[in-house]
């Protein structure tokens, strides 16, 4: 079975806030667990609780990997699309922070 194919556990998403201006959540993975392919409606930003290795699919089939460093956030524009696996050997969690409106 192809990579994109196989079935692997979900990444367990911890909602801290939701409101009229940002969706704040901690992403909990064990190794080898995912988000499952979505689309960013919003800017966002990534917080990572520890040191990591995302393997990042795309809807056209291509692969990238990202390493996180604890503390080290990281940003992406609205309508990035992607599947988010931790290609790591151990559990990673990061905090994600959407951005819906902007004061002003």
């Amino acid at each position: 079975m192809s990579d994109s194919l196989r079935c692997r556990a979900p990444a367990v998403p911890v909602q801290l806030i939701d409101d009229d201006k940002v969706r704040v959540i901690r992403w909990e993975f064990e190794p080898g667990a995912e988000t499952g392919f979505h689309r960013h409606g919003w800017l966002y930003v990534v917080v990572p609780m520890m040191d990591g290795t995302l393997l990042i699919e795309y809807p056209d089939g291509t692969t990238s990997t990202s390493e996180l460093k604890a503390g080290v956030a990281y940003h992406r524009i609205a309508g990035a699309e992607h599947n988010v696996i931790n290609s790591g050997t151990a559990p990673l969690h990061f905090v994600e922070t959407e951005v819906k409106a902007f004061p002003g």
